[in-house]
């Protein structure tokens, strides 16, 4: 077969029929940073960033960090109360949002607050189906105009990264924030995402990026593959018939994807599945959420001995990886720990556990500089363990050194890669008149790993349904998180501390899985 190649002759962003080479976005990035400056932002400050999959992402991103300023990825789905929670939280001095999205803004927005309006491209548009002309407010800046008003910036650039809000061990969102990092630190971190996502030095890469970048895996692979050189295709909503036409078109080496889309990958016909040339592919990384042998052995089937799985976290970065051959020999391995980490297992005193023993995940590690929680300094010490951190998760390590997940933090549900906070729920779900306690967890989904399920008590009397309580949570919270399967009770399992049993209730519905999370 035959690929229709397309020639890239250098370093680039591609999104729909638009193309932007490097050096004009670092031309574009350096004139916001000078915008940016002179709108008060500086060395530690924040950008939010209200955007989908586009060119722009790069540029707002890189003008942030020449300052040492943090750009924060903000999920475009989220709602008014969610966007100013965040916006709050990171006292972001300057928003930069795609002109659809703009509705989800809370009014007013806070206070000295510096709103960039970048217009919804076409590709965009198309595919998910939204207005491109939505009135912005009158004292927003249009980012192209904006970006005209400015020389660029000359000041020495900072190795600042993204802040990435993350739940923690709380159902709050916290931003995840690194110092800026030294040249030796930069160098260790980047051998460490190169280890997961299997980047050689000097070779040419290529990839297509699918999931949103508000998330910290797509996020942080777009921009490292952008800043080192790569060209870097983004798909406006993932498509699994689309991704095999952009692999073919452009000649795709890496791609990062998560097991839900493995599944939809997978459902395509065997006619569709043979149409395209993949050849190309070298590194195939997917993380995120767990994924079912079944499903990781028909990819590799498929595409062949490139799918590889990493196990990492917000917090401490990559954590483990894991190749083909070797997911053959350790089926529901996450693999063995990247260069620069350390595991141990311990109980909930600390102390450290044998091999084979189920216990909490302590993780060590010198690829990344430390983190705290932006405006939370103390946040970090709930979970740390010198000079040990435990994001929450329990596992065992087998006589090799492979690591084996068993469950993860109780009160989070990962749902096709996306963490969903069953307390942010929980507490929607209380404020609905007639309901007099709830518990939300994740049941297995054979599509996207888990689904949220709600068990729910309802007052005597009280004329509740489905439906209903369905329509009064998309009223408060973003489609995503209201439960796909609601259950009524007549009461729920409680522990002697009054806290909700949930194992109980969760325990039924994942006796016939395959796997525990």
């Amino acid at each position: 077969m035959n690929a229709t190649t397309t020639s890239l002759d250098h370093a680039c962003v591609i999104s729909g029929n638009r193309r932007s080479g490097k050096d004009e976005i670092a031309a574009r990035a350096a004139r916001a940073a000078t915008g940016l400056s002179r709108a008060g932002v500086g060395q530690g400050d924040t950008v939010a960033l209200l955007l989908r999959n586009d060119i722009a992402i790069f540029e707002a991103s890189t003008a942030a960090t020449l300052l040492g300023a943090y750009p924060v990825p903000i999920n475009w789905h989220f709602k008014p109360d969610e966007i100013a929670y965040i916006l709050n939280d990171c006292k972001a001095k300057a928003l930069v949002a795609h002109r659809d999205v703009l509705k989800n803004l809370p009014t007013p927005l806070p206070a000295g607050i510096l709103l960039l309006v970048v217009d919804t491209p076409p590709e965009l548009v198309s595919a998910y189906g939204v207005p491109g002309a939505e009135a912005a407010p009158a004292a927003a800046r249009l980012w192209d105009e904006w970006l005209s008003d400015y020389e660029p910036w000359t000041g020495a650039p900072q190795l600042t990264s993204s802040v990435i809000y993350t739940s923690g061990t709380t159902g709050k969102p916290k931003g995840v924030l690194r110092p800026p990092m030294t040249q030796e630190q930069a160098q260790r971190a980047f051998a460490m995402v190169a280890g997961m996502y299997g980047f050689q030095a000097g070779e040419a890469i290529r990839t297509v990026i699918t999931g949103p970048m508000y998330h910290t895996a797509p996020n942080g692979y777009a921009l490292t593959t952008f800043r080192f050189g790569g060209t870097v295709v983004l798909q406006p909503r993932f498509d699994p018939l689309g991704l095999l036409e952009l692999i073919e078109k452009y000649r795709i080496t890496h791609l990062h994807l998560v097991p839900t889309m493995f599944v939809r990958l997978l459902k395509l016909s065997d006619e569709e599945r043979r149409a395209h040339d993949l050849s190309s592919l070298r590194f195939v990384s997917h993380g995120a959420a767990p994924c079912s042998p079944k499903v990781k052995q028909a990819m590799i089937d498929w595409w062949g001995p490139v799918i590889n799985e990493y196990y990492g976290s917000t917090e401490t970065g990559g954590i483990t990886v894991q190749s083909s051959q070797e997911a053959l020999q350790k089926p529901s391995s996450v693999g063995r720990p990247l260069p620069g980490v350390k595991l141990r297992i311990c109980d909930e005193a600390g102390k450290p556990l044998g091999t084979g023993a189920v216990g909490n995940i302590h993780i060590h590690t010198t690829a990344m500089p430390g983190f705290n929680y932006l405006g939370k300094s103390g946040a970090q010490a709930q979970i740390d363990a010198e000079p040990y951190v435990w994001v929450g998760d329990i596992g065992y390590l087998d006589e090799e050194g492979y690591l084996f997940l068993c469950d993860r933090r109780s009160d989070i549900i990962n749902s096709g890669g996306v963490n969903i906070y069953s307390a942010e729920i929980e507490a929607a779900l209380m404020e609905m008149p007639g309901i007099t306690d709830c518990a939300v967890f994740g049941i297995p989904d054979d599509e996207y790993g888990e689904s949220v399920c709600a068990h729910l008590v309802a007052e005597p009397g009280a004329a509740l349904n489905e439906e209903g309580i369905k329509a009064f949570l998309r009223e408060r919270l973003s489609g995503y998180k209201v439960p796909r399967r609601i259950v009524f009770d007549t009461a729920l399992p409680r522990e002697e501390s009054g806290k909700v049993f949930k194992r109980k209730i969760r325990e039924p519905y994942w006796a016939k899985a395959e796997r525990a999370i």
